[in-house]
């Protein structure tokens, strides 16, 4: 059984994004569902492999704060064995085990995983099969999807979505573009509005929502039951506060440069606790610098800033002038 969400607004699985620090912060800040980066399956076979000889769990692997539930852990991969594994492994740590048959990234589907497999109905279903009968009715199951690999097919999520309800998938997320789309064009929501009408399951929407009004002119408009954030949460955790509040009351806070800054430092203060590459911190920084008037000059310090007080020089100096600028 699914757990009881807070709100409506959940922050999307995003490669190099969603770390445990952005997931925390945006919890924090209202979101009522955090996900992982999606993970490969051989990569967690493998590493509980390794931790268990040293006595060790894979949570040293996928790191997560107990502050974060419910919290959800996304895999990805085919191969049905590995699939089993990796799910038995999660299992005990995460509140949701969610399956990504959105990705479209080409060395994802290459490994035919990811978007690729919405091609592939009979494997579809052994998928589904796989991971609600390792998770054994304990941990639920979620799915992912795209619409379809190319624009001849945008409707192959319809019978996904069929499959996934058949073989006891929980909810379903849909992104309403194609694999061959990748984030260009407009998210079609119409098709959100479909899943919805032939779903016996909760149904989230992703796609195009960057504002509270977004995510209100979705939900009225498809009828789903809640919306996933991706791109429009990066630098921005104040995001889910203030669909939550739109979604209550009508109307939301603003959120000043100074805040910006602030919710920055929180960032890294989270960020210190856990394994986080600096590459992958600076390019949250960037993301923070998001609409600033000195932007540009502040993403190049960032490029080239060798630790984390010169980043956070660098950030301190850049927004404090955008302040200072109006």
């Amino acid at each position: 059984m699914l757990p009881r969400f807070s709100g409506r607004a959940f922050l999307a699985p995003m490669a190099g994004v969603s770390d445990p620090a952005l997931r925390l912060q945006c919890r924090r800040m209202g979101a009522a569902l955090v996900v992982t980066e999606f993970t490969s399956i051989h990569s967690i076979v493998a590493k509980q492999e390794q931790l268990a000889g040293a006595g060790r769990t894979i949570r040293e692997f996928l790191e997560y704060s107990d502050e974060e539930r419910p919290l959800s852990v996304q895999l990805f991969g085919s191969d049905l064995e590995a699939l089993a594994k990796a799910a038995r492994i999660v299992e005990p740590y995460f509140d949701i085990i969610d399956y990504n048959m959105g990705c479209p990234a080409p060395h994802i589907t290459s490994q035919m995983a990811g978007g690729a497999l919405l091609q592939e109905a009979d494997l579809t279903r052994q998928i589904f099969q796989t991971l609600t009968g390792a998770a054994g009715g304990r941990t639920p199951v979620t799915l992912k999807v795209r619409a379809g690999v190319t624009e001849s097919d945008r409707f192959l999520f319809l019978e996904v979505a069929r499959i996934a309800e058949d073989e006891g998938v929980e909810m379903i997320t849909l992104h309403p573009r194609t694999v061959s789309q990748g984030y260009s064009g407009r998210a079609d929501w119409d098709m959100i509005k479909m899943l919805k009408e032939r779903s016996d399951v909760p149904v989230v929407g992703n796609g195009d929502v960057a504002t509270p009004e977004d995510a209100k002119a979705m939900i009225d408009q498809t009828g789903c039951d809640y919306v996933m954030v991706g791109r429009g949460a990066m630098g921005n955790p104040f995001l889910f506060e203030q669909i939550n509040d739109y979604l209550d009351t009508g109307s939301y806070s603003a959120y000043t440069l100074e805040d910006r800054l602030d919710a920055f430092f929180e960032y890294l203060r989270i960020a210190a606790k856990y394994r986080i590459r600096f590459a992958n911190i600076k390019g949250q920084a960037m993301r923070f610098t998001k609409g600033l008037r000195n932007g540009a000059v502040m993403r190049s310090r960032i490029t080239h800033s060798e630790g984390i007080d010169q980043l956070a020089d660098v950030m301190s100096d850049g927004i404090r002038a955008a302040c200072a600028a109006g």
